[in-house]
């Protein structure tokens, strides 16, 4: 081959690349590639039919073919039994059919029709098969705190590029649906991160992120409750209110505990009281028959308990003086008071309220010359 048929090769080649056909597809859906060829009406025998493969490797790859009245369409070992001629190939169609397109069936497609020698070359197809985002992953950075800034973070790890990523406010704390300006929070650089500066009230709720392209459209949700921090002097001062209140609580409780207890006490006590500095009631006797002996007073004798102002109290006997020794004794009550030989009897001083006790024999009440 000379150099202009090479040259004229080349061009063609060129022209053929750069006049190629695109198709787009999503993954997993079927595509049909078209080649109508004008070698329907002759004699079949000697047509030959081949498509070819070139995609990330530079070398061709034959992915069906026809030869000598055979198809072979197995191949690829990627695309084994999802290929196949689509019509009638004998007869001038020679399309194909991929069913459950996968990202790497991406790439450009040529058909090639030969009969006795003679080439049908048709332009290539570009073939696009396009992948949905994948579901994005939502996530925070920072912490929820009232007057922080966080970060909102949305990837897709699949997906055709290029990926587009939204975000929206779209319901508020309440659960009510906001409007969101994202352009005041959203860096054109790094649009998957929206970034929420000094959070309060206002940013409370629930985010969607959307990650798109033009196979579809994913989307991924974040909630964010903020957390008021409280000032720690506030904090302390509560504290410190409690734990007094505590304890005026337990000293309330414990003086009204000890107050019960000793006033039980002195309940139990009180009758029980004698006092030995109390003066004995005076007592008049009108006759010598009141007067006692000297000689014959007992060893024993009683205390008089009197009533003053309502009070009952007991009091211990005296001895009289000399003065009094020489005349006789008289009780203030107006009563007369009779005695026998040995002093006023127990029952003459149970009528004047006294209760008798005993006292030491040290002491002689009413003692009289």
């Amino acid at each position: 081959m000379n150099l202009p048929s090479l040259s004229l090769v080349l061009m063609v080649g060129c022209i053929r690349f750069l006049t190629a056909t695109e198709i787009k597809r999503i993954e997993e859906q079927d595509v049909v590639l078209p080649c109508q060829h004008r070698f329907g009406h002759l004699v079949t025998k000697n047509l030959d039919i081949e498509w070819l493969l070139q995609d990330s490797d530079p070398n061709q790859k034959v992915v069906i073919t026809y030869s000598s009245g055979s198809v072979y369409e197995n191949v690829s070992a990627k695309q084994r039994g999802r290929i196949s001629f689509a019509a009638d190939y004998l007869m001038g169609d020679a399309s194909i059919k991929i069913s459950s397109l996968q990202a790497t069936d991406s790439g450009l497609y040529t058909c090639k029709v030969k009969n006795a020698g003679e080439y049908d070359l048709k332009s290539a197809i570009n073939l696009v098969v396009l992948v949905r985002p994948s579901k994005p992953m939502c996530w925070t950075q920072g912490k929820l705190l009232q007057g922080n800034d966080i970060k909102l973070q949305c990837r897709s790890e699949k997906g055709t590029e290029p990926i587009f990523y939204r975000w929206q406010h779209i319901l508020d704390a309440e659960g009510q649906q906001t409007k969101f300006q994202t352009r005041s929070h959203i860096d054109s650089r790094t649009p998957e991160m929206l970034l929420l500066r000094n959070l309060s009230h206002t940013n409370a709720g629930v985010y969607q992120c959307s990650a798109s392209n033009e196979a579809g459209q994913q989307s991924c949700f974040v909630n964010i409750t903020i957390t008021y921090s409280k000032d720690p002097g506030i904090i302390a001062g509560a504290v410190i209110g409690v734990m007094l209140g505590l304890l005026l609580i337990f000293l309330i409780v414990w003086c009204t505990l000890y107050r019960k207890a000793k006033r039980k006490y002195e309940e139990e006590e009180q009758p029980n009281e004698i006092r030995e500095d109390a003066e004995a009631p005076k007592a008049k006797l009108n006759s010598t028959q009141s007067s006692v002996g000297t000689g014959s007073t007992q060893s024993g004798s009683c205390s008089v308990k009197s009533i003053r102002n309502g009070t009952p109290y007991s009091q211990q006997p005296r001895t009289p003086s000399a003065k009094e020794d020489k005349g006789p004794v008289s009780y203030t009550t107006t009563e007369e008071v009779k005695t026998n030989k040995n002093g006023p009897t127990q029952a003459h001083m149970r009528r004047l309220g006294a209760v008798p006790v005993m006292i030491p024999a040290q002491t002689r009440a009413f003692q009289t010359v």
